[in-house]
């Protein structure tokens, strides 16, 4: 395939297309000229949302179907420009007490992806969305690519092993694709109804409906705190860049917030709400990797991208955000 330097009448496939980043994706490509098909499995509590497409629901193509389905996938792959992976199980809770789910869901279902594409579209571009948890503890701050990798929970296992499926192919079939490992992601159309994942967000359900947040610990463990329309426009601008393809790339960035901070800024835009300090659960605790932000110098060298929302404008368009949309999040 030729270098594309838009997405103009490009064939792209987005799976997991109708969740949180899926969509926001799907709604950037369709004013960008792309032709965008969806697929998504609509598994209950995962962030499959048909009205988070709702502005460009004319525009898309939307396939119900599960990324594991090896016939599904050998059909969708055909033909296609790019592949964004987004669809897999993201729920830490969930794979504390069922693993299953995301070694099902993230490994082979990635396998599958890939496989359909050795078999039937080998110039496709792919990028996978992966997540900074494939660190676990920072051994050093910020975190780079070269950390090494102890995950601390099979979600974050997986999400490894889906990448190094992803390498492998790149490397050894040709399929060219490019892993990314994104930070703390918040903003419009994220699920709203359970904390199980997306702290920000439920953070924001809080303050939206004047409840209080829960600060854990001292409240002072710091994280990178990404906004949804920077973390696309980072998956957008690699997948347009050449020499991004078969690296490892954090998207995340690069001047951290701590949770106290966090809280005290959300009730502040929000105008509603308050904070209180909570002691960590038991389970919260076992997982909880400390402090963490990303280094994103890698990012910045290869591609051009740093992120450009600041904390407070973020937080202000997402509060707005579900303050109109309410019913059809919460």
């Amino acid at each position: 395939m030729e270098h594309r330097s838009d997405f103009k009448g490009a064939r792209v496939l987005i799976t997991g297309g109708l969740g949180f980043l899926g969509s926001t994706l799907a709604i950037k490509l369709v004013d960008q000229g792309a032709n965008v098909l969806l697929t998504d499995a609509m598994i209950p509590g995962y962030g499959g949302n048909l009205f988070n497409i709702e502005t460009i629901k004319d525009r898309v193509t939307v396939n119900f179907c599960d990324i594991r389905d090896v016939n599904v996938m050998n059909y969708l792959v055909q033909d296609k420009d790019f592949i964004f992976h987004l669809a897999g199980q993201v729920d830490h809770v969930l794979s504390q007490t069922d693993p299953f789910p995301d070694i099902d869901i993230n490994i082979k279902g990635t396998a599958v992806l890939l496989e359909a594409c050795k078999h039937h579209n080998k110039e496709v571009r792919i990028v996978h969305a992966g997540t900074r948890g494939q660190y676990g503890e920072a051994t050093s701050l910020p975190v780079n690519e070269e950390a090494p990798t102890h995950p601390k929970g099979i979600y974050e296992i997986s999400n490894l092993t889906a990448q190094k499926i992803a390498q492998v192919y790149h490397d050894i079939h040709g399929i060219r694709s490019i892993m990314l490992r994104i930070t703390n992601v918040y903003g419009p159309r994220h699920q709203m109804q359970h904390p199980r994942y997306g702290v920000v967000n439920w953070f924001i359900r809080q303050v939206v409906d004047d409840g209080t947040i829960k600060v854990f610990g001292d409240g002072k463990i710091l994280r990178d705190f990404l906004y949804g329309d920077d973390c696309v426009d980072a998956m957008l601008q690699c997948a347009l860049t050449d020499a991004a393809y078969g690296e490892v790339l954090n998207v995340g960035v690069d001047h951290p917030t701590n949770f106290l901070e966090l809280a005290e800024l959300m009730v502040k835009v929000a105008g509603t709400g308050r904070w209180e300090f909570a002691p960590f659960s038991a389970e919260r605790k076992a997982q909880e990797p400390g402090d963490f932000y990303s280094d994103i110098s890698k990012i910045k060298r290869i591609v051009g991208w740093q992120p450009t929302t600041p904390l407070d404008e973020g937080l202000g368009k997402t509060i707005a955000f579900y303050r109109q949309n309410k019913a059809h999040y919460w």
